[in-house]
Order: structure tokens, then sequence, then C-alpha cells
């Protein structure tokens, strides 16, 4: 039945010219019909790229809207409507705007995990993998960094020369994590090395032998030399590295590291977008779309 449904949406999208992209956290099954896999602000470079008019995002809100800023011109719809990502909705615009009043002068670094709607009011937007080199680069001292506190401490971490200041939020699926979760598995796999997205809790990090992002720690398990590895992400992350890397063990850190916004976008999602009976087109305004690109551009700059 899986492999029936993912012809006719191979068919589909080359007789619609439609291009498929899977965020990294995406099942397998759906990783197979994708056009594009990787990190998500990835996806929406490589679909800004591409030569298809229609995108469909398995993902979440906040990436469905980045590829809609990147290709302004193009059709971009949501596979899963209701898939959303708490992070990026946890500062609303009114409240940053209070924030840059409370602290005026700094300059505001978004991670790339938030709404279009409060990139309207930030300076800069970063990714987990270019946050250090891009708040380097800044040459303000002050930084107010959002949302994600554990992020934002592991650029301070880098960074001493600078003056953070940082919001309590972040990824509530990453922050769950716990140093006794990280004692446990190592204890039980005392060979693996750890590798950890930076989204995890200073506390886990810590005793990291990796910190990245989702591709960053892909890369590194699949060139390392080491044969076990304990995955401080996203559960899916350990199972695509296992197809991909089947002479290596992979262990997850947590049960909890699973994402139910991402799980909640399944084959029939994919496939319905492609005969019209779902998913969500993103639509923005020009107006929107020029002033939530601004950060944008301004990674891309310093980036």
């Amino acid at each position: 039945m899986i492999k029936d449904i993912q012809e006719a949406i191979i068919r589909l999208k080359t007789e619609k010219k439609v291009t498929i992209l899977a965020h990294s956290y995406q099942a397998e099954e759906i990783q197979e019909v994708a056009d594009y896999t990787g990190d998500s602000f990835k996806l929406a470079q490589l679909a800004a790229d591409d030569k298809n008019d229609t995108l469909i995002m398995c993902g979440v809100h906040f990436m469905a809207e980045a590829c809609k800023i990147l290709s302004p011109n193009k059709k971009v719809i949501l596979s899963c409507p209701t898939a959303g990502c708490p992070m990026a909705e946890q500062v609303s615009p009114e409240e940053l705007v209070e924030l840059k009043k409370m602290y005026p002068g700094y300059t505001v670094v978004a991670y790339i995990n938030t709404t279009a709607a409060l990139k309207e009011h930030c300076d800069v937007c970063v990714t987990s993998s270019s946050a250090v080199e891009i708040c380097r680069k800044i040459e303000n001292e002050n930084i107010l960094f959002i949302p994600d506190c554990n992020l934002g401490a592991y650029v301070k971490e880098q960074l001493p020369e600078k003056n953070f200041k940082l919001i309590s939020g972040g990824c509530p699926i990453h922050a769950a994590v716990s140093e006794d979760d990280v004692i446990s598995t190592k204890t039980a796999h005392p060979n693996a090395l750890l590798l950890v997205h930076p989204e995890c809790q200073p506390s886990v990090c810590k005793y990291a032998d990796y910190i990245g992002s989702t591709s960053g720690i892909v890369n590194f398990a699949i060139k390392s030399d080491a044969k076990e590895f304990i995955i401080g992400t996203e559960i899916s992350i350990a199972e695509h590295l296992q197809y991909i890397c089947p002479d290596k063990a992979f262990y997850t850190l947590s049960k909890g590291l699973i994402c139910p916004n991402m799980k909640s976008t399944t084959l029939i999602d994919v496939y319905n977008c492609l005969i019209g009976k779902g998913g969500l087109e993103i639509k923005m305004s020009d107006e929107q779309i020029r002033r939530s690109s601004v950060c944008i551009d301004r990674m891309l700059e310093l980036g």
C-alpha cells in the first residue's frame, strides 16, 4: 500500500511539475518521495532555485513561510495545515516590540524557527549552523537573541566578547532532555559518541562529542570512523542514519525526543495536496514578504 501511494505521488508531482520538500524530521516514507530533504532554511534556498512553480512543504508552518519569503512568485503549500511549531510562536510581535523598548540599542537576532510576523521586527536571522558565525560578525556587542535560550546560551559561550540578552523560550522537545538522560544513555552505551543539537540544555550539551544542526549531526555521523552514536535530536534522525549507515549503531538520547508536529504529516497528506484536496496554501502580501525578508537578507549577507 505504501509503495503504491509513493508511486502515485511520484507520478503526479512529475505530471504537475510540483517540487516536494521534506524536513529531516519527516518519516522515511515521505523523504523517499521528496525532491529535497534537509534543514528548514536550506530547503527554502533549494526551492528558490528550483524550476517548478509549486512547492509542497512537508514540515511546519514557519518553514512554509520561509519558502514563500524566498520564492514569493511560487505557490507554497504546507502539506499538513495543523503542523505548527511551539517555539516559533512563543514570542508575539507585540511582545518583541516591548522587549526592544527594554533593550534599546541591541541588535535583535532571531532564530529561523520564528513566524514571518516576528521576523518583521528583527534585525538578522540565524540558523543553528550559522548562529555563531553571524553573531560574531555583528558589529554591535549587544545582542537580544530570540526565542531559544538554549541555542542562545550555546552561541554566548562561543562568543564571550559579546553581551547577550536571552529570553525564556525554546524547543520544548529538545529542552525536555535532562542530564540524567545523558548519564543513563552513556552508561548503557559507553563507546558511543554523543551528538546533540544546541537546542538542548547546556547541562546536556556539556557532555557532547559534537554539537550542531540536524544536518551537521547527520554529516558528522556519516563521516566519522566511530561505530556507535547517541543522537541528541529528534528521534527520526537516528532512524534515517540507520538506513544510511547500516554498519553503524545509533541510539536515541531520549524516547521523548519526538516532535508531534513533524509526525502529524502523513504520506496521504502529500498525496491529497497533489490531487487538490488538502494542504494549506501560504499567502502573504508583498509588503509582508518585504518586511520579513529584511532579516533573512541580512543573514545571507553575513553568512
